[in-house]
């Protein structure tokens, strides 16, 4: 899956086959037959990942990316071939409630964070993550959306606390049971992205449902298990949360703020990895962003990948408007066609390596 050279690459594609590589998109079913949209827009264009859903949450019925092990294989072996450009393939694989490999599609059962962190044996954790990497690895599965690096600060949090998605309330325990849970998905060959920075443990609300203010809520320790873990040289990939900290930023979202990833994430924490949405269709985005103006402001921000999940609104964004979107960014001369580089050449370099 790494085979694909990308020595100097990114100088050789052209400006929409460079913008493709900034999104990870979601899609509906496991047709690869060619001709079909699946197929046409990993062939023609090339996104720079994918993400697999198992279940549809707009319709509430199944999207059929997996239905069981055989045919999740097929098709992941069939989005790598296609592809021109390495491609990842993500997934949301935190163990728990949060499992798209489920056992009545014939996966074996995983534990939730929460467990984990109760359990508080280091051995563990990483033995778990270590198995749901080789599941991953055995489905030609690429990228791991974990491990979960909120520290639960609101007990009575829906979407974090509440759905065991945290190791627990300690920044040092989360601290130490991400690290494990990175180093087993690590030693399968799987890369793992810490989310959801600066931290969502502590929020009342859900960036699904609209804005999350965590201002009042926010603890500075939220920030300690992200430190830590970059020190190690652990963590490669960040997903950003949704959430407004008007400390930091007093208008916008730590997605598509100029302060939260340039000067709190990179500069002050030193973190030099891919840095990836949430996924852009939550209302905390959608209701009050439009998309030319969220990508402008991402990109602005830093944000090196774009998640499209085209699992929550009834209108799924189409890689080709979005990678037009961007060249009238450009265009316009509201982006810079050096900083779309910058991140395909962090992207693409990646790529060429294993996690580490």
């Amino acid at each position: 899956m790494y085979s694909k050279s990308n020595k100097n690459i990114s100088n050789t594609l052209s400006l929409r086959r460079k913008i493709a590589q900034l999104f990870l998109m979601g899609f509906k079913g496991s047709d690869m037959s060619e001709g079909t949209e699946l197929y046409t827009m990993i062939d023609k264009l090339g996104p720079g990942a994918v993400i697999l859903f198992d279940q549809d949450m707009v319709h509430h019925k199944p999207v059929h990316n997996i239905s069981s092990p055989v045919q999740l294989q097929e098709l992941c072996v069939s989005l790598h071939e296609v592809s021109s450009l390495p491609l990842w393939i993500g997934i949301d694989q935190e163990g728990g409630l949060v499992n798209r490999l489920k056992p009545v599609y014939g996966f074996a059962d995983t534990k939730s964070h929460a467990y984990l962190g109760n359990q508080d044996d280091i051995e563990l954790t990483c033995k778990q993550a270590k198995d749901i990497g080789s599941i991953l690895r055995e489905m030609h599965i690429t990228v791991n959306f974990a491990p979960v690096v909120d520290v639960a600060k609101e007990f009575n949090s829906s979407i974090i606390a509440k759905r065991e998605r945290s190791f627990g309330s300690s920044s040092d325990l989360v601290y130490r049971h991400a690290k494990a849970y990175l180093r087993g998905l690590q030693s399968e060959g799987i890369w793992g992205c810490c989310k959801h920075f600066p931290g969502h443990g502590s929020a009342k609300g859900d960036t699904h449902a609209g804005f999350v203010d965590v201002t009042d809520t926010w603890q500075e320790d939220e920030l300690l298990p992200y430190s830590a873990l970059i020190e190690d040289g652990l963590c490669s990939m960040i997903m950003t949360a949704h959430v407004i900290h008007r400390k930091f930023d007093a208008l916008y979202p730590a997605t598509i703020s100029e302060y939260i990833i340039p000067k709190l994430l990179r500069k002050k924490m030193g973190f030099n990895g891919l840095v990836f949405t949430d996924d852009m269709q939550m209302k905390a985005i959608s209701d009050h962003y439009g998309i030319k103006e969220a990508l402008k402001m991402g990109l602005n921000a830093g944000v090196d990948m774009f998640c499209f999940g085209n699992n929550l609104l009834p209108n799924p964004a189409k890689l080709s408007d979005l990678v037009s979107t961007v060249e009238q960014l450009i265009e316009e001369g509201l982006i810079n066609e050096n900083r779309i580089d910058y991140s395909v050449n962090r992207i693409l370099r990646m790529k060429s390596q294993k996690p580490n």
